[in-house]
């Protein structure tokens, strides 16, 4: 295909994505997590000051608050959750989220639209990056390849229309990996301060990529292997090789350092040395609060004390855990299977079958004289190879992170390394279309891309629900697992529409997410928690409750589990429920 054709097609499949992406929010509600980033970006612009939620970066949440300056919003200055007399609790940024979207005379859906708006483009952008990145190493089928399963990655077409950091990730680690190896490769000026400044930028997108120095470092012991011919030079090149890549981190840095100084431009120094003690006051590592609150009240060095708050605080959180329903069990601790088979069921299913034979092919491809001399063969492949060398290490490192942390929050933690999986599967596809028996491969292909793009466009604009067929899509998914990975809280506008289209007069709620049942529902809404007496309910009044609510209430708590649990059970005496809204919000009628 000419490059004229490719690039044509690509243009087409980023504009179904778009395209996609954008009408599939018309109804949408705010997620959990948006209702913090999208307050808390606003007021880093405005008032210059980072006091709501420091546990991430602040460059994806400015890229969402830039449309809403041209907007006339009002900001709660006034309300508790900014003034914040005292030390404030985690969830004072979700109350000035709420107070910010609901409560001071601003349009929500107005909000979301131009606040989600960013976030779509910056999908794009990765998509455009992947495809061009893809066509510099391996040509423009495998770019197309690439393009394809891109924009019809369900996980991407969900999480890219929302303000959070998960894609934002996957562009800073894609984006920092492929000028890194580029630098290694050839070590000129130009390469090493773009590295570092992809390296920076990834900082200020998401902590979790703060893994990216030691897998740089990781690749640089390879990289001086694969250079070399004996221990003596080894040590020469990785030593070399070592001072670019300090002069790497010292960039990134600059790069961080300004940012960071203008969101704490009007942050009084008391205010954030008080913050960050109250802040880590639980952390395992004693002494960080003792070393990083009096470097909040040092103006020189203020913003990096703001900057590894945030580090130090996301560590606390992996170790932290996060309480969610998981194959019938609810737990706070984790469970190491939790990654691989929700990445199994999240996927499509043709994917799956697209990464199986690939794997099988190169598995083929691999020559029994291979494993007579597997050191000296190794060397020469990570000579040949190392750029996919380099892609396999961050997602071998990723996923070990991954499984082992007891953060368990969906598939969206695995974004990262979507766009290299991807782009390996593409490439060996694109090897393995070739004779032999190329018809009935090319049947097998054609096959498998229609099954993609029939299941990813049935579900919308549901994106968030997608299920493959081994959880028995999106109707069965609340079965294995639910919170970010189906219900986030999207559908709460669609619940208004069914009680209007249904003549509801009055449905008692449990909701989970970032929309607000009294501004949406309004006098129709009558609260609901999961602790009440199911007594309470009249007969013939209809209770709503979350998919994550719900299971959370009824899964089957592991061992050394102190929370509330099994509060949910008797709603087993009213399935199947009369109704599902968007997947996520279950309607049962109490006779």
């Amino acid at each position: 295909m000419t490059n004229r054709k490719t690039n044509i097609t690509a243009v087409i499949l980023l504009l179904i994505m778009f395209l996609l992406a954008i009408f599939s929010i018309k109804d949408d509600t705010f997620t959990f997590d948006e209702t913090a980033h999208v307050v808390a970006g606003y007021s880093y612009l405005t008032q210059k000051d980072m006091r709501l939620n420091p546990e991430h970066p602040p460059l994806i949440k400015d890229l969402a608050a830039i449309p809403l300056l041209f907007l006339k919003l009002n900001f709660p200055k006034n309300h508790d959750c900014w003034v914040q007399k005292e030390p404030a609790p985690w969830w004072s940024q979700f109350d000035c989220g709420f107070e910010f979207l609901y409560k001071s005379g601003n349009n929500p859906d107005q909000i979301l639209f131009w606040s989600k708006l960013p976030m779509i483009l910056l999908m794009i952008f990765l998509g455009w990056f992947l495809f061009k990145v893809a066509k510099e190493l391996f040509g423009n089928r495998t770019a197309l390849l690439t393009l394809f399963f891109f924009s019809f990655s369900p996980t991407f077409l969900a999480h890219g229309r929302l303000v959070t950091t998960d894609v934002g990730a996957a562009t800073g680690a894609f984006i920092s990996l492929y000028y890194f190896v580029r630098f290694l490769k050839e070590s000129s000026r130009k390469n090493l301060i773009y590295s570092g400044i992809s390296l920076g930028i990834a900082q200020l997108i998401k902590f979790s990529l703060f893994m990216l120095y030691p897998i740089f470092l990781i690749l640089i012991f390879f990289w001086a292997i694969a250079k070399v011919s004996n221990v003596k030079s080894f040590f020469k090149t990785f030593g070399v090789y070592l001072l670019k890549f300090i002069l790497i981190g010292i960039i990134s840095l600059l790069v961080i350092y300004p940012v960071y100084q203008y969101h704490v431009w009007n942050y009084p120094p008391e205010t954030q040395a008080r913050d960050i003690a109250n802040s880590l006051s639980s952390h395992p590592i004693k002494f960080l609060p003792k070393i990083l609150a009096p470097m909040a009240k040092i103006p020189v060095v203020r913003a990096f004390a703001q900057y590894f708050l945030g580090v130090s605080m996301v560590f606390q959180r992996a170790q932290g855990g996060n309480t969610t329903f998981f194959l019938g069990e609810i737990s706070a601790s984790g469970w190491y299977r939790y990654f691989p088979i929700v990445y199994l069921i999240k996927e499509p299913l043709a994917f799956h079958i697209f990464s199986a034979i690939s794997f099988l092919y190169l598995s083929l491809l691999i020559e029994i004289s291979f494993w007579k001399n597997i050191a000296y063969n190794s060397l020469n492949w990570l000579r040949s190879h190392f750029v996919e060398f380099s892609m396999l290490t961050f997602m071998a490192v990723y996923w070990t992170f991954s499984i082992v942390s007891p953060l368990n929050i969906g598939v969206r933690h695995l974004l990262p390394v979507f766009p290299f999986t991807i782009l390996l599967v593409s490439e060996v596809i694109n090897i393995w279309l070739k004779p032999p028996l190329l018809r009935v491969k090319y049947l097998i292909f054609g096959v498998l891309i229609l099954w993609q793009v029939m299941t990813v466009i049935k579900v919308y604009p549901s994106f968030l629900a997608y299920f493959n067929e081994l959880a028995g899509g999106p109707d069965g998914g609340y079965r294995y697992t639910v919170d970010s990975n189906l219900d986030w809280g999207q559908d709460l506008k669609r619940l208004k529409k069914w009680l209007e289209d249904n003549k509801i007069e009055k449905i008692y709620l449990d909701y989970f997410g970032g929309g607000n049942a009294n501004y949406y529902i309004k006098e129709k809404f009558a609260p609901w928690w999961g602790s009440r007496d199911p007594k309470e309910l009249p007969k013939g009044s209809y209770l709503a409750v979350s998919a994550s609510l719900l299971q959370g209430g009824r899964g089957e708590p592991v061992k050394g589990f102190d929370q509330p649990c099994c509060y949910y059970r008797w709603l087993y005496n009213y399935e199947p429920p009369v109704a599902k809204i968007g997947y996520s919000i279950f309607i049962y009628h109490i006779k």
